[in-house]
């Protein structure tokens, strides 16, 4: 059975942790590919940048020359209004229908899954590979999950193949503390730390950050 994973993410701007555990999740669930989906419109956050969507996957694009198994996809740059992970998911089971799809989520992000739009249905439909964050727990999973998360793992373990959903992997990969947060605020300074070459030379060349 052949595994696809998808990253979606506002990638404002990709760094070397989106780059490290990309890897991790294609090692990891040995992954055909690893799609790099930018955000549009996330309905449960604001995105407070001065950069375009266009220059957000200009940056994401720069980065796929570091693995072979990295691809890029504009999907939710594209769609109109507020973006949904179950609308997105859904849109590459259409291209995909025979591979079974990964979603990359961080430990943090698992934890406010009871307030994404028709959650429960994604939990039956798409399998999670979840990534840690800082010293973010399993412990402080929310009531809603705590059933479903010791079944998923079962279930990745018992059910290899298949192109159905319900099943959660825990990767293994250290966590690197890096955040877009911190790159943008500290960038006007010259600091450039965590920010592939490629990604360094386009936000110079487009004066992004400065302010």
């Amino acid at each position: 059975m052949k595994r696809i994973g998808l990253f979606g993410g506002t990638f404002d701007p990709p760094h070397h942790g989106h780059v490290h555990i990309a890897r991790a999740f294609a090692d990891e669930l040995q992954l055909e590919s690893v799609i790099f989906i930018p955000a549009g419109l996330p309905y449960h956050k604001s995105i407070y940048s001065d950069t375009t969507n266009a220059q957000r996957l200009a940056m994401v694009e720069r980065i796929m020359t570091l693995d072979d198994r990295f691809s890029v996809s504009d999907c939710d740059l594209l769609r109109k209004g507020p973006t949904y992970t179950f609308d997105t998911v859904a849109q590459f089971r259409e291209v995909f229908p025979q591979k079974q799809l990964w979603w990359l989520v961080g430990m943090d992000s698992l934890q406010q899954l009871p307030k994404w739009y028709r959650y429960q249905a994604l939990l039956e439909n798409t399998n999670f590979a979840i990534a840690a964050r800082g010293e973010i727990g399993l412990g402080a999973m929310p009531q809603e999950l705590q059933e479903w998360l010791p079944n998923a793992l079962a279930k990745s373990r018992s059910e290899i193949d298949g192109n159905d959903g319900g099943r959660a992997y825990i990767l293994q990969a250290a966590y690197l503390p890096i955040s877009s947060t911190s790159i943008r605020s500290h960038w006007s300074r010259g600091n450039h730390d965590g920010v592939p070459a490629t990604v360094v030379e386009y936000i110079d060349q487009e004066g992004l950050y400065r302010a």
